[in-house]
C-alpha cells in the first residue's frame, strides 16, 4: 500500500459557544436580587500545527472529519461556562491550505511550530445580567452560544528540499540520493522504481549541509498527467537548486540530448518559473561504455544549441563508484550558498487568483427571500441564521428580541414587498410562526 499522501480533503467543524443563562439570585434578605444569568464559554477552535516529525498527509486518510467541542453553558450566580479546549491538528511542514468553497488559500505551513486556525470556535451567548436596564430590570432574555465555523479544506504537502533531483526514470536519481545521504529508496533497474518522493539530508565535511529530495515520474507529458509526473511537480515549487540528471549510458547518443530538452519542457508547461532556479546538468552512469562518447556528443549539441540563454554546467559522476559525486555536493552547496530562499509569495497569490476565478460567488446579502410550492415564506442568509441559532426561543422576551432585528435589518418591509399577505407561514429552519402585520 502506497504510504505517502500529499494531498487530502478534510472537514473542520469549530465548537459552539455555551449558551448564556437566565436565572436571578434567590437569597435570605435581598427580595429583589436581579439577574443573575452567567455567560457560556467559548467553543473550542480547530488549529493545524506543523509537527517537523511528520512526512506525509497519511493520518488524513482514514481520519477527515474533526469536530472542537462546545463551550460550556452559563451558570447561576453569574459565573460563566468553561470555555472548550481547542483541537490542535499535526501536519507537515510544507503543508498549503485551501478553502474548498471559495478556492482561496488560506495558508502555507512551512516553520516548525507554526498554527493556522481554520475554523474559529463560537463566542459563548450572553446570560440575562446583559440585558437589565431600567425599564426592564428582571430581563428573560438570553443568548445561545454561537455556532462554530465549518470548512472543507484541502491540505496539500509540498516537500522543503533545497535541492531537487529531476530526470526521466532510472537515470540514476534514488542511487545518487542513497549515496550522498541517508535515504534508502528502493532501487532497480526498470522504470518507476521509485513510486513517492524520497528526501534525505546531504552532511558535507566542512560543515555544511541541505536537504535533497528525487521526484519521481517525470517524462515526456509529465505536466499533462502522463506518468506520475503532475502527482509530484508540485514539490519540485519549493527548491532552490535543481539537479537535472541525464543517462549517458544509452546506445543512441541522441537520446540524452532529446530527454534533457523534454524535462525543461515539462518544467515550463508546468511553471515557467522554474526554468529561472539554479541548474546543474549532471551526466550519470560515466563508469560505463558509450558514456563518455555521448557526453561528448551532449556538450557540443548543448554548444549549438540557439534558444538556450547560456550553455549550463555539466557535471559528470558515476554514482556506483563515487567518481565525482563528492564534488558535485561541495558545487551544490556554494550554489545554494548564492542562491536565496525561494519566496512562495508570488506564486500562491497567482493560484488565490486562478481559483478565486474558478470558485462560485459567496452569498452576501444579510437575508434570503424564497417560497416553498407550499405556499410557505423561507429566510435564510448567513447573518439572519447567525441572530436566529443565538436566540433562546424558549423565552417570550427572546422571542420578541430577535423579531425586532428581523424588523431592523429590513426583513418585515422586504416580505411585504413580495406580496406576504396577514397570516401566511414562515419559516426559518424548522422554525415556523405566521406573519402577522
Amino acid at each position: 500500500m502506497n504510504t505517502f499522501v500529499d494531498q487530502i480533503k478534510i472537514e473542520v467543524h469549530a465548537g459552539k459557544g455555551g449558551d448564556g443563562m437566565v436565572a436571578f439570585r434567590r437569597e435570605k434578605y435581598v427580595p429583589n436580587g436581579g439577574p443573575a444569568g452567567g455567560d457560556g464559554g467559548r467553543g473550542g477552535s480547530i488549529i493545524l500545527k506543523v509537527d517537523e516529525g511528520l512526512r506525509t498527509l497519511m493520518d488524513f486518510r482514514y481520519h477527515r472529519i474533526f469536530k472542537a467541542k462546545n463551550g460550556g453553558n452559563g451558570m447561576n450566580k453569574q459565573m460563566t461556562g468553561p470555555s472548550a479546549e481547542d483541537t490542535v491538528i499535526a501536519v507537515p511542514q510544507g503543508t498549503t491550505v485551501r478553502d474548498l468553497d471559495t478556492g482561496q488559500i488560506i495558508g502555507d505551513l512551512v516553520e516548525e511550530g507554526q498554527e493556522l486556525v481554520v475554523a474559529r470556535g463560537g463566542r459563548g451567548g450572553r446570560g440575562n445580567i446583559h440585558f437589565a436596564s431600567a425599564k426592564n430590570p428582571a430581563p428573560e432574555i438570553a443568548e445561545n452560544g454561537e455556532p462554530g465555523e465549518d470548512h472543507y479544506l484541502e491540505l496539500e504537502l509540498k516537500m522543503l528540499a533545497d535541492v531537487g533531483l529531476i530526470g526521466f526514470p532510472s537515470v540514476g536519481k534514488s542511487t545518487l540520493l542513497s549515496v550522498v545521504t541517508g535515504a534508502k529508496p528502493k532501487i532497480a533497474a526498470y522504470e518507476f522504481t521509485t513510486l513517492v518522493p524520497n528526501l534525505g539530508m546531504v552532511m558535507l565535511p566542512d560543515g555544511r549541509d541541505f536537504a535533497m529530495a528525487d521526484m519521481p515520474g517525470l517524462i515526456e507529458g509529465a505536466s499533462k498527467g502522463i506518468g506520475l509526473g503532475l502527482k509530484f511537480l508540485r514539490h519540485i515549487e519549493r527548491t532552490r537548486v535543481l539537479l537535472h540528471l541525464v543517462d549517458m549510458s544509452s546506445e543512441d547518443p541522441e537520446q540524452a540530448i532529446q530527454r534533457y530538452r523534454q524535462i525543461n519542457h515539462e518544467l515550463a508547461n508546468y511553471d515557467p518559473e522554474l526554468l529561472k532556479r539554479p541548474q546543474i546538468v549532471v551526466a550519470t552512469k560515466m563508469d560505463l561504455p558509450n558514456a563518455q562518447d555521448n557526453l561528448d556528443h551532449f556538450k557540443a549539441e548543448l554548444q549549438e544549441d540557439t534558444t538556450l540563454p547560456n550553455v549550463p554546467r555539466i557535471f559528470p559522476i558515476s554514482a556506483v563508484t563515487h567518481q565525482g559525486v563528492q564534488q558535485l555536493m561541495q558545487l551544490t552547496a556554494d550554489l545554494l550558498d548564492q542562491t536565496p530562499a525561494f519566496d512562495s509569495e508570488s506564486h500562491d497569490e497567482q493560484l488565490v487568483a486562478e481559483y478565486k476565478a474558478a470558485a462560485p460567488e459567496k452569498e452576501t446579502a444579510d437575508f434570503t427571500i424564497s417560497k416553498d410550492e407550499d405556499g410557505t415564506w423561507v429566510l435564510g442568509g448567513a447573518k439572519l441564521l447567525r441572530l436566529f441559532d443565538m436566540t433562546d426561543l424558549t423565552h417570550e422576551q427572546s422571542q420578541l428580541r430577535f423579531a425586532r432585528q428581523l424588523r431592523q435589518m429590513g426583513v418585515d418591509d422586504a416580505l411585504r414587498a413580495k406580496g406576504i399577505q396577514d397570516g401566511d407561514l414562515v419559516r426559518i429552519k424548522k422554525f415556523v410562526f405566521e406573519f402577522v402585520q
